[in-house]
């Protein structure tokens, strides 16, 4: 009976043990839903669905993009972040989630802390443009007629906390000038009116102006990244055109709830190789983006350095959102 009894013991936990390890190497063993919390068609759509398409078939499984926008990210956010910590809900993260940690006031989850780095994706830099009929025609130009004339100037927004926001109260604050924010509803009407002259300039995304700055409807003054753009060589960035110390660009990356497993989080940092190609990094700068692909731990330097550059912003803007 006794050695029934062992047999039986060992038995059991052979069978615990072989199931568990079947468990771990058979992730994933049904399709990935990425969350993108903006609407199809933007930058953040684009990547999401590239690297979708790209990680599935190391993965062996099917990555669904699902587009939750809404409340600036933070439907998407909140959905990730209540799913089950087993790797198939993942989030395409941006610096939206440090952000909103300090532009929202009343958040269902934090933003930051219940999710855990996968890998940095692609960094997005923000571009000065102008109405190419306003007098101001560089960097040093806007700023020295923004010192004579206080909120005279106008810049268009995305609406409060957008990166295009973030960019131009990072621009006024180290210009120690007055600009007028005038917040809109989205990128596009914002970028429409900085063309018909409503609105005197703007910091948006590369992607979302590359056309009208080619065709001449917008004028590039400066890029917001640390170097100039292969998308537009001739462009400085706006540290070298006379702002020194700027840089003001949106990052893009894969996060995970807490509680996500390693070894999911280590597969899909492997399967990341396959956005590491020549065609997929290409395909990226094309469309204006920057290639960032990255360790989790690179990503939390990221992350920590937003939350000192940001947290400081917009308190000192005192900026908030109920």
């Amino acid at each position: 009976m006794f050695k029934k009894s062992v047999v039986y013991v060992i038995s059991c936990i052979a069978l615990i043990c072989g199931t568990s390890a079947y468990g771990q190497e058979e992730w994933p063993a049904q399709p990935i839903t990425l969350i993108v919390p903006w609407p199809a068609g933007g930058v953040a759509d684009f990547v999401g669905r590239l690297v979708a398409q790209k990680i599935s078939a190391p993965l062996k499984q099917t990555v669904v993009v699902e587009n939750k926008p809404g409340a600036g990210t933070n439907i998407g956010i909140s959905t990730v972040a209540h799913a089950k910590k087993d790797g198939y809900t993942l989030l395409l993260a941006s610096s939206n989630n440090v952000v909103n940690k300090f532009l929202f006031k009343d958040l269902s989850v934090d933003p930051v802390k219940e999710f855990r780095p996968v890998s940095l994706l692609v960094n997005v830099p923000n571009i000065l443009v102008v109405n190419p009929k306003i007098p101001s025609k560089s960097v040093t130009e806007i700023i020295n007629y923004a010192k004579k004339h206080p909120n005279e100037l106008t810049y268009a927004s995305a609406g409060n906390g957008s990166p295009a926001h973030m960019a131009a109260e990072l621009f006024k604050s180290l210009a120690d000038v007055e600009i007028l924010n005038v917040p809109y509803k989205g990128a596009s009407p914002a970028v429409s009116d900085v063309m018909g002259g409503r609105v005197s300039m703007m910091f948006t995304n590369i992607p979302a102006s590359l056309g009208a700055i080619q065709s001449g409807r917008l004028l590039a003054l400066g890029i917001g990244s640390k170097e100039r753009s292969p998308a537009l060589p001739d462009v400085p960035t706006v540290d070298e055109a006379g702002l020194s110390g700027y840089e003001a660009s949106a990052w893009y990356g894969l996060m995970a709830p807490v509680g996500t497993p390693n070894q999911v989080i280590e597969k899909i940092q492997r399967a990341l190789d396959a956005v590491r190609t020549t065609e997929s990094l290409d395909t990226l700068r094309q469309r204006g983006t920057e290639p960032l692909i990255s360790t989790p731990q690179e990503m939390d330097v990221q992350i920590d350095k937003d939350m000192k550059t940001y947290g400081d912003l917009i308190k000192r803007i005192g900026v908030t959102i109920q």
